[in-house]
């Protein structure tokens, strides 16, 4: 169930790049227990705001509150409930799946190695535990970087194209994964993706980026009333805006 506490709060998040590229003026407010879809293009800006949301990049300007903590002025009790996943999932080529999130665990205290078997399986990765990534496809990377980015039950879990490499099976079983964990579990996900479809079939509320600004935000049912699908809402908001 989502609720009125706020889990993330985003204002005026500004990062300029040399090239002209990054976002500029991001505002948004995300509910605790919601499943937010930031939808756009390659090189809309999605990666560079989730590396500023988690403090890989200064921003410019503005900042980031993660339940009522900034992520400027107080880093680590703003991602001492955060999870994520930005990017490549990295893991140690050589050492088993178990063994890269026994390591992990470390920094945890209240991981032990029954919550590591839990996410193993919460993720389909058990089977593989004993196996090393460097055999791995990319899709088994994925869902080891998932494992890794929930191993410490976060209340926040920050996910950069989460569904990236996965074959379909896969995608459902990582959606109804997503799912649950929002609607039992009240766990709050902001998921980038520059596939409609999958946005459209895991997220409650979705926001459209382009060329480093946001577009519109509203509810995934409120766009299904109004538009045919998700696709043809974001086309409709970017030719609106006079970007296509």
């Amino acid at each position: 169930m989502i609720n009125s506490c706020k889990a993330i709060e985003i204002t005026n998040l500004t990062k300029l790049y040399a090239n002209g590229r990054g976002i500029n003026d991001l505002n948004l407010e995300i509910n605790q227990g919601e499943v937010f879809g930031f939808l756009g293009p390659n090189g809309a800006g999605k990666t560079t705001a989730m590396k500023a949301m988690t403090g890989l990049i200064k921003p410019d300007r503005g900042d980031v509150k993660i339940f009522g903590y900034s992520i400027r002025d107080q880093y680590e009790l703003a991602m001492s409930e955060v999870g994520c996943l930005i990017e490549t999932a990295e893991s140690y080529p050589f050492l088993s799946a178990w063994d890269n999130l026994k390591l992990q665990a470390r920094y945890y205290p209240k991981v032990d190695t029954k919550r590591i078997e839990e996410v193993l399986e919460l993720t389909g990765m058990l089977k593989y535990k004993d196996e090393k990534p460097r055999r791995f496809s990319l899709g088994m990377k994925q869902r080891l970087g998932l494992a890794a980015a929930i191993l410490s039950k976060p209340k926040v879990l920050i996910l950069d194209e989460p569904l990236n490499g996965l074959d379909v099976e896969g995608m459902i079983e990582m959606r109804n994964l997503i799912k649950r964990l929002a609607e039992n579990e009240s766990i709050t996900f902001f998921i980038s993706s520059h596939l409609i479809h999958d946005v459209e079939l895991t997220c409650t509320r979705i926001g459209v980026i382009y060329d480093g600004a946001i577009l519109n935000v509203d509810y995934t049912q409120n766009i299904l009333q109004n538009y045919a699908s998700v696709e043809n809402y974001f086309v409709s908001e970017v030719e609106r805006n006079g970007r296509i």
